[in-house]
């Protein structure tokens, strides 16, 4: 039963670092209009750069999660860029050329970083272990589920009750109004491009201390936020978070208690949400 408690916390804590993962692409189709397919290369990309910035110091840390930041909305504003052009085109278009970035993408950084799993060196404080309820838990992975929660609340902050916000939610419902506002469309979507982009890259250097970073991770993390994006709801970030915690118990506890079944265990809970839940989600996009 401790084992059970422990790795459902693990689940848990797992799915919340996989909600700011998640929460890029749900944002990119939901307020952006992209469905973007190199996700999971930005996140990758944002992993390799806090794996190699990273050289045991606070100061080199705290460089990699600014540097794997950057580098995402770098990577968003490119995206912005490419697929401008195909805005009215339809979302299979989109697919084609992402899914080609994604590629290329992949393959520059094997070519950069070779085909060896790395892991960045974290401050000595952070690797050591607290007890908690009794419990003891690594230092770092609090740490990085605390910087996940913190991202979590600012980022319903500024959708929910910044200026911001309403400003990307009004674009999605009528643009011909924003641009009456005096406000371009066009920018807004770019920069919720450039802020998916940012929140990959700063997933890929959260999560990269716990699992690595290597040349499967970009498929992995493209895999996984598309089933949290499916689950919880095209363009609902609520429903992204939500889906984002199952998956990551489903995960976690299955691979502890089932783990001739656990590949599988994902896939049936997907399929047995979508047969479940409602025709709609509660701020789900329209397709």
């Amino acid at each position: 039963m401790d084992t059970l408690v422990i790795t459902t916390v693990d689940g848990i804590a797992y799915g919340l670092l996989l909600a700011i993962a998640a929460a890029g692409l749900t944002v990119a189709f939901g307020a952006g209009g992209v469905l973007n397919l190199a996700h999971g290369t930005l996140i990758a990309a944002g992993g390799y750069i806090a794996a190699t910035t990273s050289v045991g110091t606070w100061g080199s840390l705290v460089a990699a999660m600014a540097l794997a930041t950057l580098a995402g909305a770098a990577g968003g504003g490119v995206l912005a860029a490419a697929t401008a052009a195909l805005r009215g085109r339809g979302h299979l278009d989109q697919a084609l050329l992402t899914f080609g970035i994604a590629l290329i993408g992949a393959d520059l950084l094997t070519t950069a970083y070779g085909s060896d799993v790395l892991r960045p060196r974290m401050p000595a404080d952070l690797e050591s272990t607290i007890v908690v309820a009794g419990y003891r838990y690594p230092v770092d992975r609090l740490a990085a589920f605390g910087v996940a929660v913190l991202v979590a609340a600012c980022g319903y902050v500024v959708l929910h009750r910044a200026r911001a916000g309403r400003l990307i939610r009004a674009t999605v419902d009528d643009r011909a109004m924003v641009a009456a506002i005096g406000v371009n469309p066009r920018t807004v979507d770019a920069a919720v491009l450039v802020a998916s982009g940012a929140l990959a890259g700063l997933a890929g250097a959260l999560t990269t201390p716990i699992l690595g970073v290597g040349p499967g991770t970009a498929d992995t993390a493209l895999l996984l936020s598309l089933i949290i994006v499916v689950c919880g709801g095209l363009g609902s970030v609520p429903g992204a978070v939500i889906a984002a915690i199952g998956v990551g118990v489903v995960q976690t506890v299955g691979v502890v208690t089932l783990p001739a079944l656990a590949p599988y265990l994902l896939i049936a809970a997907m399929a047995v949400i979508l047969l479940a839940r409602p025709s709609t989600v509660p701020g789900q996009a329209t397709p």
